[in-house]
């Protein structure tokens, strides 16, 4: 039974967890596993390998959902093997930018297992990574759309920059909320973005709900990122299946300590000190905590995860009503609510 936006509360949305989410989509993600399994098949025994590895370390499939959400929330087929292949494309790219992150962050575990460069090194991990990015694009070339490639490429070409741009800022304790955020949207909420915009068209969406799904993709994006970089400072290392607080190991200053810094200049010292050392051993992750909580820096933002979370749930006050809708609906408080 479809719940209806007038009725449905943020409370009530908060309870539909993950699995209650997608499963109005369980079939199609499940083909979805058994696409993913065909795409990354190879005769070069490495690549079939390492495929299968990746595939099997999957997360909860997010952008491929979107894509298949999306399809069916303007009346599309989800169902359909060109939504289907798509879907998978968009865990292509995603899958080959965690590829590539982790060989830049230097990541020995992700999902609470072995990285590809840490198990084979940087020089296969780069060229499994290029390896998923050009096999994407030629699984795409099958849809015969300009509007996806274009949408594709100018998607991965933002990722590309966000990278760049990230590394540009590594060590440097000040940045502002502006650059922060650039970054952030560049390397994960155009994906989501994309995604969502590409089911749109499968689907057959109009004008205006593509451009409706187009936003709601990059206002969830960017909320998710927002908790994300939170949650390196809250959760645990098993809940996050990686080490908490890696961020600033890796010389990366998210927004929660941009807003530290700006509501008390003299915690400065103590982000630059560990942006040096490379470790927690002058300054311990307790105290850095600890300034976070007493100056409202989690909480400042926690408040702008929330607002995006908002945006993208308006952005879909001009789609009809259905199961699909509900659950696009609800996927920003769980994103809000989520651990890992």
């Amino acid at each position: 039974m479809t719940i209806s936006s007038d009725t449905l509360t943020l409370d009530q949305e908060a309870t539909l967890s993950a699995r209650r989410i997608f499963s109005v989509i369980a079939n199609e993600l499940a083909q979805v596993e058994i696409e993913f399994e065909r795409q990354a098949r190879s005769n070069v025994q490495v690549i079939a390998y390492l495929g299968e590895y990746l595939r099997a370390s999957g997360g909860k499939r997010v952008r491929p959902a979107l894509t298949i959400l999306a399809n069916y929330a303007v009346g599309g087929d989800g169902a359909r093997y060109n939504s289907i292949r798509m879907a998978t494309v968009m865990e292509f790219l995603h899958t080959a930018t965690l590829v590539h992150d982790d060989i830049i962050d230097k990541a020995d575990t992700r999902r609470n297992r072995p990285t590809v460069n840490a198990l084979y090194g940087n020089e296969t991990a780069v060229l499994m990574g290029d390896w998923l990015y050009m096999s994407a694009f030629e699984t795409s070339l099958a849809e015969r759309s300009l509007p996806i490639l274009d949408i594709l490429t100018s998607v991965t070409r933002k990722m590309t920059e966000g990278e760049l741009l990230q590394l540009t800022l590594l060590g440097h304790a000040d940045i502002s909320e502006g650059q922060y955020l650039d970054v952030l949207k560049r390397k994960t909420a155009y994906l989501f973005s994309a995604s969502c915009e590409i089911g749109a068209i499968l689907g057959g969406a109009s004008e205006k709900q593509q451009t409706a799904l187009r936003d709601y993709g990059l206002n969830l994006g960017t909320a998710f990122q927002l908790v994300d970089d939170l949650l390196d400072f809250t959760s645990s290392d098993a809940a996050m299946g990686k080490a908490a607080g890696a961020d600033l190991l890796g010389r990366k200053v998210t927004l929660p300590l941009i807003y530290l810094m700006a509501a008390d200049a003299s915690t400065a010292p103590m982000v630059q000190r560990v942006l040096l050392d490379g470790n927690y051993n002058t300054v311990s992750q307790a105290d850095l905590r600890a300034a976070l909580d007493r100056t409202g820096a989690l909480k400042k933002a926690r408040a702008l995860a929330d607002q995006f979370a908002e945006n993208a749930r308006s952005a879909l006050d001009d789609l009809p009503e259905s199961e699909y809708t509900d659950s696009l609906r609800a996927l920003p408080t769980y994103v809000l609510k989520r651990d890992r």
